[in-house]
């Protein structure tokens, strides 16, 4: 690594390198591009510009991986939280071409649980883990009882009682089928709130607007649970207000009503039958105003616990692997606890069958099953990760100075091609250095803000 290092630094372009890898923020797996794009005027055909790798370090550029996973790359997740906090902030308070009057919208943040595959050991405080007074067995001879008290982070929270009691199969399929539960869910709500409000389901489609924003978290039972902010608009989107009779009280009893109401079948398999799925029974309704009150929850709380989420991978939650799997062998050898092996495993098996072979469950085994992206939103709720991003790059250009060619009197041609990822050793050591003293800066100035701002209102 020394030496790699060494080399690094010797080399004319080094200068350059740090720069790329500065505009970066230090990423652990940048992307590496080679190729050029060209400029011109669309009106006269006068060449404005032309960048080309030939002159870079390596002769290849390097960008962001925009991984959101932590565990993979800190300096990508971190900005990926960022942009997930403007984007769900934007939905309940306005901004980001969103109106700023969806704050007084019907609101409700609610948490949606997976159904039970069998008991597991409780994390529950100074509380007895499953305190039965009866000592008796299950029929594999392991106690349906447990009697200590585990603390947070003992290994044996979230583990079944009994493995060979838990309905592996049916957690596995849960998972598999967690998006059309949640579309289930969705259709339902429409057709529960036509009828707690005396309108036919078309006349309400006509009428209102569904939008939200969910992240998807593994519980220590490795089963997925997931967190959603739902507002009701107008027909037209955020850009009309709902009618007057849409309230929060209204859209949180139709929450409870239809998520109890979901029912759906599995495909019938000769090995498994059929099985239906339903949300669990523990449902979280909360309602958010705008002015907040002993039952409301804070718009920037919610945005911030969103944003902290959905930067964790599954290895981080202890609920599978960041990367796929392409052997039984990986599953047995795979780094996990015996539980989520053993959910690893069923979706192996399950997967080599030819009925099931559509929910792809082999290639999602290292997230058990559940195929899901972790953040999914509804069109109208608010912006775009693309939106953010670009408007980004252009407060970037802004600050240094630079102003972008591309736009309605130009024409461009572009060539580009991947070459690879990733650093070597020294390389590496030098990005994370990099990416330890943006992180640090960053404290720093966000402190002085603090301490800026108190200032003056102590002044």
């Amino acid at each position: 690594m020394e030496r790699d290092v060494v080399h690094l630094a010797s080399d004319p372009l080094f200068p350059r390198w740090l720069e790329q890898i500065t505009a970066t923020a230090g990423c652990a797996h940048p992307v590496h591009l080679a190729g050029s794009t060209t400029t011109y005027d669309a009106l006269t055909g006068e060449l404005l510009h032309h960048y080309t790798t030939a002159d870079e370090p390596g002769e290849r550029l390097l960008v962001r991986c925009r991984n959101r996973r932590a565990t993979v790359c800190a300096p990508c997740s971190r900005l990926h939280a960022g942009d997930t906090f403007h984007l769900v902030r934007a939905g309940l308070v306005g901004g980001k071409n969103v109106p700023a009057d969806v704050r007084d919208r019907p609101r409700v943040f609610l948490t949606l649980t997976a159904p039970s595959f069998g008991p597991v050991h409780r994390a529950a405080g100074n509380s007895r883990c499953r305190p039965r007074r009866s000592g008796r067995t299950c029929e594999h001879g392991r106690p349906v009882r447990c009697l200590a008290v585990h603390e947070e982070g003992d290994p044996l929270g979230g583990q079944p009682l009994c493995p060979g009691c838990y309905d592996y199969c049916g957690h596995v399929l849960w998972h598999a089928y967690a998006g059309r539960l949640w579309k289930a869910f969705t259709d339902n709500l429409y057709h529960h709130l036509a009828a707690r409000t005396g309108r036919t389901r078309s006349g309400l489609r006509r009428a209102v607007r569904v939008s939200y924003a969910k992240v998807a978290e593994y519980q220590k039972r490795a089963a997925v649970h997931v967190h959603a902010v739902v507002r009701l608009d107008g027909a037209g989107g955020p850009a009309s207000p709902p009618p007057l009779w849409a309230d929060a009280d209204t859209l949180a009893d139709a929450v409870r009503s239809a998520a109890a109401a979901v029912r759906l079948t599995t495909v019938h398999s000769a090995a498994l039958g059929e099985c239906t799925l339903r949300w669990g029974d523990q449902l979280d309704v909360r309602p958010l105003r705008a002015s907040y009150g002993p039952d409301g929850l804070s718009d920037e709380a919610v945005a911030a616990y969103v944003a902290k989420y959905v930067t964790k991978g599954a290895a981080e939650t202890a609920a599978g692997l960041d990367h796929r799997v392409t052997s039984a062998e990986e599953v047995r050898t795979a780094p996990v606890s015996p539980h989520v092996r053993a959910l690893m495993g069923t979706c192996w098996r399950l997967g080599g069958l030819p009925e099931l072979e559509p929910l792809r469950l082999r290639a999602w085994a290292h997230t058990l099953g559940y195929r899901g992206h972790i953040l999914t939103k509804s069109r109208a709720y608010s912006t775009t990760y693309a939106a953010l991003r670009a408007e980004r790059a252009q407060h970037e250009r802004a600050v240094q100075g630079s102003s972008p060619l591309s736009g309605a009197d130009t024409t461009s041609d572009a060539h580009w091609r991947y070459v690879g990822s990733g650093h070597s050793p020294g390389a590496a050591l030098i990005a994370a250095g990099i990416a330890e003293d943006l992180t640090t800066n960053r404290e720093v100035a966000r402190e002085a803000l603090r301490s800026g701002s108190g200032g003056a209102l102590g002044a």
